[in-house]
């Protein structure tokens, strides 16, 4: 059974918080595509992380997260080294310049998620968080390459 209302309101959902996003990063003048912001903060958060790592975390073609760690090394904002567990693979980890650009995208995630939740109370916003983790749960195991992880 198809819900109309409820596929309107997630696209909706979807669009006015990216929307909300991308104006506070065109507002900063930050340049990086989202998809690079995305590999900066899994590098900043996930210690001793490699691009194998990265590209199956966010379900990407391992070529495509080179591309982009490739661009974050040349801009200054990761960088690399041998892994010793592994020398076909390098441990990627944030420079100091990195970090910065990091706590600057989640101070205008933040903004975003406080001016979308304003008029919401705390039970309210648990529920949603609740709700939201059952069907990302959903998706990810009815994917016939899911092992459950997102």
């Amino acid at each position: 059974m198809t819900h109309p209302a409820f596929n309107d309101s997630l696209h909706r959902l979807m669009h006015a918080y990216k929307r909300q996003l991308r104006a506070g990063i065109r507002q900063h003048h930050i340049s990086l595509p989202i998809t690079h912001i995305r590999v900066l903060k899994a590098i900043c958060r996930i210690p001793d992380v490699t691009a194998r790592d990265i590209a199956q975390r966010m379900d990407q073609d391992k070529a495509q997260i080179t591309r982009a760690l490739n661009e974050l090394t040349r801009s200054g904002f990761i960088a690399r080294t041998p892994n010793p567990h592994d020398k076909r693979s390098q441990l990627l980890a944030p420079t100091a310049e990195g970090q910065a650009l990091l706590s600057k995208i989640e101070r205008l995630e933040q903004q975003a998620v406080t001016q979308m939740t304003h008029n919401l109370d705390s039970q309210e916003l648990a529920s949603f968080v609740r709700i939201a983790n059952i069907m990302i749960d959903n998706v990810a195991h009815s994917r016939p390459d899911s092992k459950g992880e997102q």
